[in-house]
């Protein structure tokens, strides 16, 4: 779209008055940078222009944010993503971008300014699956209400070595370290971890995984304690060069308070865990 100047004035105000266009829309040009004035390109509102200038507006460049992960589901009250391992859910004092949470909240605010994200829960940075965000505060408590008794988190891990017992349940007590370290305890706060072995290979083993409460690094910990760190594990684990932590959060099944029933929503596990038990039969 190309439009002529007729006038001096700033750059908002004439376009609103002067295509046929709503406000926002045009904002979300500018935010994208799909509008140029005499060749330039330009973000702000008030931006100069004069009569005879020549303002573009580029409609066919893309004007929404691209996620770098698979959105599972959405719809008005939520998203569900397929978290990378190696992303941050929230923010932390040393990063505040690279984060799934603002990855989102830019995703949903490039299709509508005034979209809010909230977060229901979390995975650990070096976790990778499902992962499950409101968009507005109500639907948040709703789904945080009971989250553990109204909840079932399924985990896949591959570990070091074989388990004891093929099948068991895990209960400890977890506290943190002035660092954010989590540590087993005598007055912490209870941990609950259920596992089965599905797979077991010359070094490694299956695991099929979930918990009844959601403690900091509850799973790694734990696994650890009884002698079967994750593989790929930098803090609780061993030294085994593994670019990656083999843990996937690969099911949530969560009930919607308000249509009384239960959705289950899948991030599909990741080749390279059927890859290493696969080089190691």
């Amino acid at each position: 779209m190309e439009i002529i100047a007729k006038r001096n004035g700033k750059l908002l105000e004439y376009l609103e008055e002067n295509i046929d266009m709503p406000k926002k829309k045009i904002k979300e040009y500018l935010h994208f940078k799909s509008i140029y004035v005499d060749g330039v390109v330009t973000t702000s509102f008030d931006y100069d222009i004069h009569e005879g200038s020549k303002i573009i507006i580029d409609t066919k460049k893309k004007t929404r944010v691209t996620l770098p992960f698979k959105i599972i589901y959405e719809d008005k009250n939520i998203i569900v993503i397929d978290k990378p391992s190696g992303l941050l859910t929230v923010a932390t004092e040393r990063e505040k971008e690279a984060t799934a949470y603002h990855m989102v909240s830019n995703y949903l605010k490039s299709k509508d300014r005034s979209a809010r994200v909230f977060i229901v829960h979390r995975l650990d940075k070096l976790t990778s699956g499902v992962l499950l965000f409101a968009k507005s505060e109500k639907i948040k408590n709703d789904y945080q209400e009971n989250w553990n008794e109204n909840t079932k988190r399924e985990y896949i891990a591959v570990c070091h070595g074989k388990p004891k017992k093929v099948e068991d349940k895990l209960v400890n007590k977890i506290s943190e370290t002035r660092t954010h370290k989590s540590f087993i305890s005598k007055d912490g706060k209870e941990a609950i971890t259920n596992y089965k072995v599905i797979e077991e290979t010359k070094n490694y083993s299956k695991l099929d995984i979930n918990i009844e409460t959601g403690r900091k690094n509850q799973i790694r910990l734990q696994l650890s304690n009884i002698g079967n760190p994750v593989v790929g594990d930098p803090e609780y684990g061993i030294k085994d060069n593994f670019k990656r932590l083999y843990l996937h959060a690969y099911k949530l099944t969560v009930y919607n308070k308000k249509e009384k029933k239960n959705y289950t929503y899948i991030a599909k596990v990741p080749q390279e865990f059927n890859y290493l038990l696969k080089k190691d039969r």
